[in-house]
């Protein structure tokens, strides 16, 4: 909101300056004795310094406008960076989520394996496979699909 209010005083401020010094030239618009100076068909009789100062007043509205353009701008940014942030500590404790599982999942594993080779006991899932456990990261896929054959 801030940021496109800023926009539209900066473009009000812009077309209003770019209007009176396009539309104003030569000697026929001259503020001396009498002169008058026009915007938008709105005539202006006055001094030089009435003048000057409504161009301080124009360009005081444009540097309004671009500050806040600039705060919005300034916003925008740190909200993405928070975001990036809080991205990344999400990331971090789900990879120590997944590091204590495959942790919990080789403990198990070893449990079931320092059992006996026997009879499989009743209080230990049984794996679905008989493939070794790997330290790889699960849940990743290979660049081409899947391996036609083991390493």
């Amino acid at each position: 909101m801030i940021l496109i209010l800023g926009l539209i005083l900066l473009i009000a401020a812009v077309i209003v300056g770019l209007a009176g010094v396009f539309g104003n030239t030569g000697p026929g618009h001259d503020l001396g004795v009498g002169g008058d100076f026009s915007i938008f068909g709105y005539h202006v009789t006055g001094s030089t310094g009435s003048l000057f100062l409504s161009g301080i007043i124009v360009g005081a509205v444009a540097l309004l406008g671009l500050t806040l353009v600039i705060m919005g701008a300034r916003r925008s940014v740190r909200r993405s960076a928070q975001a990036r942030r809080e991205l990344d500590t999400s990331r971090r404790e789900a990879a120590a989520v997944d590091r204590e599982r495959d942790d919990l999942i080789k403990q198990r594993d070893d449990a079931h394996a320092g059992a006996g080779a026997g009879a499989p006991t009743t209080d230990m899932p049984r794996a679905e496979t008989d493939a070794p456990v790997t330290d790889a990261p699960r849940g990743r896929g290979h660049w081409f699909g899947h391996r036609a054959a083991h390493r």
